[in-house]
């Protein structure tokens, strides 16, 4: 078998891996926020902030149905700030920074990393949760923090990160259709 066959066949494992009812439950979440007038925030490093943006893009825009713009926001997209932030105070601070500032009680935080150990990213639950944001993680199957700091974690099975990226982004995925659909079936949009 080739190389690729066998690449397709590792991440197939992976995504069967996700444990639906999390993803459900966590769909559930984002639908009570925006329903309350909340906004769904991303945050992640790397792969994980564009994925952060491009979930972000899903819900602004639109996933698979014609509906009124869902508030989203991908605390990874604004360089200015990111940059700012990390010079005038640390890496640390660049999203738990926009927390402060953006984010309100009821709204929700979807904080991606696939180790679950990345400090910004714990640090942006931090600030979530101080400021009575309900929390949810994307990671991988290590014992990364994320898991323990959050109201509800989503883990894709592996080690490898590529893997772990991918299941994620189905599981985002997952959850922006979920969104759209209630929100729609629902007459909220």
């Amino acid at each position: 078998m080739s190389d690729i066959y066998e690449y397709i066949k590792s991440a197939g494992r992976v995504l069967t891996s996700l444990d639906s009812s999390a993803v459900e439950k966590a769909a559930g979440l984002c639908i009570e926020c925006v329903r309350n007038g909340g906004t769904i925030f991303f945050c992640g490093n790397g792969g994980s902030a564009v994925d952060s943006q491009h979930l972000a893009g899903e819900l602004v825009g639109r996933f698979r149905m014609e509906r009124k713009a869902i508030p989203a926001i991908a605390l990874t997209a604004n360089s200015a700030i990111i940059t700012a932030v990390a010079n005038d105070y640390n890496f640390t601070d660049i999203f738990s920074r926009q927390i402060e500032a953006l984010a309100k009680p009821g709204d929700v935080l979807v904080a991606i990393t696939t180790s679950g150990t990345s400090a910004n990213v714990l640090k942006a639950v931090e600030a979530a949760r101080g400021k009575t944001m309900r929390t949810i993680g994307f990671t991988g199957a290590g014992d990364g923090a994320l898991a323990d700091m959050t109201d509800i974690c989503v883990k894709a099975l592996s080690d490898e990160t590529s893997h772990i990226q991918e299941a994620l982004l189905m599981a985002g995925h997952a959850i922006c259709y979920a969104v759209e659909k209630a929100l729609a079936d629902s007459g909220s949009n």
